[in-house]
């Protein structure tokens, strides 16, 4: 990599020359502040260009036109080509870890699975990396995935887990016996000398393979010398042999398998709709199964787009990994040219599939992630939720006070609405209310709502009670027209945020805007506004069904001589409903109205029941 480095002094005037004089060549440039404090470190294709476009517009992010303020000093260094530019500058990040870059972050030290560097290597698992010549392949999400690759290698090989120093000298001298691992048969027992050192490192061998997720050619391998130990009559080894066979397809069987002709390749998908945080999924599959998936995020600093994350936490990956392949499957192509290895967008088939696995792991760690923080800190939790609801439905401020509305009507008699009420997300369900329509007659839903949105918020500022953030109303692009009129009449418009949700696709209207927005099925946005929907139908159902009730009852009994309201309201207290009513016998009655109303009842419900007949 040949590089030059180079300093550019930023003080007013000075500044324009000094950025037409940057090089116009991939490069990593450095920002420092007065304190020469590095603040941020970067890659460019065109370092000219890509630095000048800090100075030559009104960025929006906050944080970015507070790093830009303090910039006093650029220092840069050219190099051949942008992957160059790259891995120069993911060195720089881990070395110096700037206060504007993005970091990523796990939250605990993976393990890894050794061969040791020695004579008759010992296979296992550790947390610690020691550069000293030993082979580690990993790291490994779960030590659930350790512990069956090695009990794997311990069915299928018997190696020595002793730390015995196995030299040629210390054998030749028989300094060790064997133990009881030899005994059992766990071990074939290299330290007295009755295994070679060949036959121990054939086995090594085949490990190595097993880990880099060659299983196909160990298993062509056991295959065939099972074939030739059967053809010798060495039956004993031939079974060995196909021990070990089984063993490994039922492992194989356990493993995610892919399509046999997508043999070695990287997946990694993003999720980066949260203004801090970035979850990254990352998928290593060679010959044809999946070996590894690695789950991580990234804490962002200046809003970076999907593409510059994918190609930092790539490199990343791919160099944990030890990775070599040549084709990288993404949801987007990050901005970045290299001769390594090439990107690829799927649309369709094995490899859009592959990529859709890796987004579902992204989402499911996002959701571990998440429901930990919540259940740790409720307030966290709270305010997660609020901010959410105001990025995904476009609101000025943090929606604390939610109020929902729904008309309902039977056949076009006793209309009433209900209104349902969200504090921080929650049901306040001491706030709900009911609302008897008044000036609409006639099944009219867009005339109820109007009548019942004027009514409410008339009602509140009249009291001065404060307003909610958000009016979420319970149907299309009509109920909203007509909660918006109501609005205007109050002069309202613009000061409180108001939603439309239709029932069927689950669309949501903004006002003057015909074209819905469909939001994530698995969204909390969208779970949150249907449960305060569902509160106000519940709610208004309830309602509906009294004002029905009363209605049958005024029709029935009070149409009954002598029997007015409050013997009316007497007997449903009693007996619960009308038919109960007409069913219960005349000293029954009487016990709750007296024989006289009771004998009127009877002899009206028998009179009907004759004219039916």
């Amino acid at each position: 990599m040949k590089e030059q480095v180079n300093s550019v002094k930023l003080s007013g005037e000075q500044l324009k020359a000094a950025l037409s004089a940057l090089p116009e060549q991939p490069g990593v440039y450095s920002f420092y502040d007065r304190n020469n404090k590095l603040l941020y470190v970067g890659k460019a294709k065109h370092l000219k260009k890509r630095v000048s476009s800090y100075f030559n517009k009104e960025h929006e992010n906050k944080r970015l036109r507070v790093m830009v303020k303090q910039i006093a000093d650029i220092k840069f260094i050219v190099v051949e080509s942008e992957y160059d530019a790259l891995l120069l500058e993911n060195t720089l990040i881990k070395k110096h870890q700037p206060r504007y870059n993005i970091n990523l972050r796990d939250d605990k030290t993976y393990p890894w699975i050794v061969i040791k560097n020695e004579r008759f290597p010992r296979v296992y698992y550790t947390r610690q990396l020691i550069r000293d010549g030993s082979q580690y392949f990993g790291p490994y999400a779960s030590v659930m995935m350790i512990n069956t690759l090695l009990e794997l290698i311990a069915g299928l090989f018997k190696l020595r887990n002793c730390s015995l120093l196995l030299s040629e000298k210390n054998i030749a001298e028989k300094k060790f016996r064997t133990c009881l691992e030899y005994e059992v048969g766990n071990c074939k027992g290299p330290c007295a000398g009755l295994q070679s050192e060949e036959d121990y490192n054939d086995s090594i061998t085949q490990i190595k393979s097993i880990l880099k997720g060659n299983i196909s050619g160990v298993l062509n391998l056991l295959k065939e010398q099972m074939k030739q130990h059967a053809e010798r009559y060495e039956f004993e080894q031939a079974h060995d042999c196909k021990v070990k066979i089984q063993l490994l397809e039922n492992y194989q069987s356990k493993s995610v398998i892919v399509h046999p002709s997508i043999k070695d390749v990287d997946v990694i998908s993003i999720l980066n709709d949260a203004p801090e945080i970035a979850y990254l999924n990352y998928l290593k599959v060679a010959n044809g199964a999946i070996i590894q998936s690695h789950s991580f995020e990234i804490k962002k600093k200046l809003n970076e787009s999907a593409k510059e994350l994918l190609a930092v936490a790539l490199l990343e990956m791919r160099s944990r990994y030890q990775s070599t392949a040549r084709e990288v499957i993404v949801p987007v192509i990050p901005d970045l040219e290299t001769g390594h290895f090439e990107f690829y967008v799927p649309k369709i088939g094995d490899k859009r599939h592959l990529l859709e696995l890796s987004l579902k792991n992204a989402f499911h760690y996002r959701k571990e992630k998440i429901d930990r923080m919540d259940k740790l800190d409720p307030v966290h939790r709270t305010e997660r939720l609020l901010d959410q609801l105001k990025r995904d439905l476009r609101l000025k401020e943090l929606p604390h006070r939610m109020e929902c509305f729904d008309n309902s009507n039977f056949q076009g008699d006793f209309p009433v609405a209900a209104m349902s009420v969200f504090i921080d997300a929650k049901p306040a369900r001491n706030e709900y209310r009911h609302f008897n329509i008044k000036t609409v007659e006639g099944p009219d839903d867009f005339a109820s709502m109007e009548e019942v949105i004027y009514r409410r918020y008339k009602r509140l500022t009249e009291e001065k009670k404060p307003l909610p953030q958000l009016i979420v109303i319970d149907g299309g692009k009509g109920q909203l027209s007509s909660a918006v009129n109501s609005l205007k009449k109050l002069n309202l418009q613009g000061k409180i945020a108001v939603i439309g949700i239709a029932k069927k696709l689950e669309e949501i209207y903004f006002p003057g805007d015909s074209v819905p927005v469909y939001l994530d099925k698995r969204s909390e946005t969208l779970r949150i506004i249907q449960r305060l929907r569902d509160e106000v139908h519940r709610f208004g159902i309830e309602h509906h069904r009294l004002r029905r009730s009363k209605g049958v009852m005024k029709s029935e009994l009070t149409s009954i001589e002598g029997i007015g309201p409050a013997t009316t309201e007497l007997l449903l207290r009693h007996f619960r409903s009308v038919k109960k009513i007409k069913e219960a016998g005349e000293e029954s009655l009487a016990e709750v109205v007296g024989a006289a109303k009771a004998r009127r009842i009877k002899d009206y419900f028998s009179e009907k029941k004759t004219d039916m007949d």
